[in-house]
């Protein structure tokens, strides 16, 4: 899709990866929707501050009508709440779900109806390397992750034959508040906005955005062992 005459709309656009999916989106004279649950919070210049809690019904709905020239939708809000699966908190589990897969769930069911009947365009999914392996002190953040990348894929076939291309984000850690306290190689936020912008452009399903991510995809084909060594015999 032409990103330069398209209208988008970016969730959790206040701060981290949002906010420079906002700003490169801006940069290719895209018009541009910048959702927050606080839309005071939103400080990018030429974006247009909206309204919209992924995790409440009614303000998606809102957002929907109030957005109805949308053509390119990036699902960016997240949380992570660090909870073992199996020691956690489950409350903090419950919360990841109802964002990461929900709420990203509920913004693609209301505005894939407004991109259709605006003649087509795209949704981009912000997943994560965790969609595919796991690590147990953030297992309930992975299973999220693992569960909005199976709807990525059933939505994606099924939006396919209504002119809308839906593209998953792959990548490990990046240089957002999000990532503090992790240890590993970190992305620059700036960079991971623009090849994702570039593949959104280009019409690909899928953008494995990092070495990280590109090695265990790459890691699929060797099973269990080779996604978890220490469990190899």
């Amino acid at each position: 899709m032409d990103v330069s005459t398209c209208t988008a709309l970016v969730t959790g656009a206040n701060r981290g990866l949002g906010r420079h999916f906002t700003t490169e989106l801006l940069r290719r004279v895209a018009k541009v929707y910048a959702g927050a649950r606080n839309p005071d919070a939103v400080d990018v210049d030429g974006a247009i501050p909206l309204a919209v809690d992924v995790t409440d019904a009614a303000s998606v709905s809102a957002a929907a009508q109030a957005a109805g020239d949308v053509t390119l939708l990036i699902n960016n809000a997240g949380i992570a709440a660090n909870v073992n699966l199996l020691t956690g908190d489950l409350d903090g589990a419950h919360r990841e779900m109802a964002t990461n897969y929900f709420g990203t769930l509920s913004m693609v069911r209301a505005f894939a109806p407004v991109i259709e009947g605006n003649g087509g365009g795209g949704i981009l999914n912000v997943l994560s390397v965790l969609s595919w392996v796991s690590y147990p002190d953030i297992s309930g953040y992975c299973a999220s992750k693992s569960a909005a990348w199976s709807m990525t894929n059933a939505v994606r076939v099924e939006l396919a034959g209504k002119g809308i291309v839906v593209t998953g984000l792959h990548v490990g850690l990046m240089d957002t508040d999000m990532a503090e306290g992790l240890d590993g190689p970190r992305s620059d936020p700036a960079v991971v906005a623009a090849l994702a912008v570039d593949a959104v452009e280009a019409g690909d399903y899928e953008l494995l955005a990092d070495d990280t991510s590109r090695e265990v995809r790459a890691g699929f084909a060797g099973g269990v062992a080779a996604l978890y060594p220490q469990l190899a015999k």
